[in-house]
């Protein structure tokens, strides 16, 4: 686990291989399995490997989405804002767990954030997805996880990029001393 989240890279960029059913099946279970506020669990998962989907989910907000035009899998994360307050913290669980299980199995990852973000001067990307998904309205796109098989490896942030000024030790003014 401490080997995939050292190394562990967002992937924007995939082959065109396929995933297979099997490994999607493991992401799923792997999603479905996250931890929730009172095992709440309040997501709902829409799979998504049609190109032309795909390519249509690559424009749901300006910046960020295109990615998914040339993945050859996305799992659009939507909570059920009735199930549980804190949904946007479990299904932002949920979505790491996602990309956690993709790594583990081989592929890369890149989170797509959806929640508070517009299509353009008319409509959210959440109303946009869920027009274009036929998801309900009790149902809120948090985000969209890109999923495939990488077309270059990254290589890992370096100890240098780790920035332990971030970490205190019993009180903010405390800072915490890393010994190397």
């Amino acid at each position: 686990m401490l080997d995939i989240l050292y190394n562990r890279r967002s992937t924007r960029k995939f082959s065109d291989k396929r995933v297979d059913d099997e490994i999607i099946h493991q992401l799923l279970k792997a999603g479905l399995r996250s931890p929730s506020s009172k095992n709440s669990q309040p997501w709902e998962f829409v799979v998504v490997d049609d190109p032309e989907l795909l390519s249509q989910l690559s424009v749901a907000k300006p910046h960020g989405a295109c990615l998914l035009k040339h993945a050859p899998l996305a799992v659009v994360v939507a909570g059920d804002k009735t199930k549980s307050d804190v949904w946007i913290e479990d299904c932002s669980i949920a979505s790491i767990i996602l990309q956690l299980a993709a790594e583990a199995l081989g592929l890369g990852s890149c989170w797509v954030q959806i929640h508070r973000r517009y299509h353009d001067d008319e409509q959210t990307a959440n109303e946009f997805i869920s027009n274009l998904l036929q998801i309900p309205n009790h149902l809120e796109v948090l985000s969209i996880v890109g999923i495939g098989y990488k077309a270059a490896d990254r290589p890992p942030l370096s100890e240098k990029e780790t920035d332990w000024r971030k970490v205190m030790r019993n009180s903010y003014k405390n800072a915490i001393s890393v010994e190397k």
